[in-house]
């Protein structure tokens, strides 16, 4: 039985060949885990974008993984109030999220996941709705799908722009229109935001909490826990090429690299430090396994470590090129279990 609580693309080839089911040492009900994970989906059996597409069989393999009992499946706004209260999360603990509204989702991943019991939260560009843009669904479905008790309605902005590169006014505009959109159609304005491309910044996330939203996820891949910025929180994506059950089972186990003094603080890269000092310092559970802490990139690949006692120093080589750089650190956490952090660099 799922146990559930309510309230409310680069990834290491040694990581999907080193996966395995992990034993449970403890029952879910005894045992926890200091942080979580979120998968990913956008559509389903639209075999011509594959590159956002998860075959139905692909997706029912995922539903029985999810069902297996191995799991602890959580909506968002629980793994918000966790984070928030600083409360540990059951032993495995998952979250499910689908963006862009398309059409697929109301034919086939709702009904699915329906039957399947499992709560998961829908992002919505509010425009491409309001445009009746063939791949979308209507607001009534969006409508039908908001009345299930186990979905969320998150918010993807109105135009499904790039946030980054847009003006403060910009982005407080879209943000406007959408809010607007969403209180007429639905009568509430959504507490959760997905980056449209998973790109945030500082100055971004400043005007999505003046918005009043209670959280931020991006797309870059990564567990996270307490202490992590909860306008920055990361997502293992799921596709045709990267979304076998072997990689569902390593992103829904994975934890989190407790680190702190992050550097840089921002994910916007300037010209003058390019590529960047990337950097973090272990707690004394992460210097554990620091010898086999390993970080890749997906421009340049696995990158250069140095370890300075509890300070870890990557160093990439390569001038990061416009837009998005997915840097992921990873070291096992035994029992077919990985830590996982996750970072975006973002190049204007």
């Amino acid at each position: 039985m799922i146990k559930l609580l309510r309230r409310g693309l680069f990834v290491g080839a040694v990581l999907l060949s080193a996966g395995s089911t992990p034993s449970l040492a403890q029952t879910q009900e005894e045992a926890s885990d200091n942080g979580a994970s979120i998968v990913m989906y956008h559509r389903f059996g639209e075999q011509d974008y594959p590159s956002t597409n998860t075959r139905l069989e692909q997706l029912d393999a995922h539903i029985a993984e999810l069902k297996s009992g191995k799991y602890t499946l959580l909506s968002l706004g629980e793994m918000v109030r966790r984070l928030n209260d600083g409360d540990n999360f059951p032993e495995k603990s998952v979250g499910i999220t689908i963006d862009d509204a398309y059409h697929s989702v109301y034919t086939e991943a709702w009904p699915r996941l329906k039957q399947a019991g499992i709560p998961f939260t829908l992002f919505v560009a509010t425009n491409p709705v309001d445009r009746g843009l063939k791949r979308y669904m209507t607001w009534n479905q969006i409508r039908e799908i908001a009345a299930d008790p186990l979905v969320t309605i998150g918010s993807q902005t109105a135009s499904h722009l790039h946030m980054v590169n847009a003006s403060d006014e910009r982005n407080r505009a879209d943000l406007e229109a959408s809010n607007k959109r969403f209180e007429e159609e639905l009568g509430y304005t959504p507490k959760l935001i997905a980056y449209p491309y998973g790109e945030f910044s500082t100055r971004v996330i400043d005007i999505v909490k003046g918005f009043g939203f209670q959280a931020g996820f991006g797309q870059h891949s990564g567990a996270f826990g307490a202490g992590d910025n909860i306008y920055g929180l990361p997502r293992f994506a799921m596709n045709e090429h990267y979304g076998d059950v072997a990689r569902l089972k390593t992103a829904a186990a994975s934890l989190p690299i407790t680190a702190s003094d992050i550097t840089p603080t921002d994910t916007v890269v300037t010209n003058d430090n390019n590529p960047p000092a990337v950097g973090f310092t272990l707690d004394d559970e992460g210097m554990k396994r620091s010898d086999q802490l390993a970080c890749f990139s997906n421009h340049e690949g696995k990158l250069q470590v140095e370890r300075l006692g509890p300070r870890i120093e990557v160093r990439m080589k390569q001038v990061l090129p416009e837009g998005r750089t997915r840097l992921n650190c990873t070291m096992p956490a035994g029992q077919g279990r990985w830590h996982w952090f996750g970072k975006l660099l973002y190049v204007k």
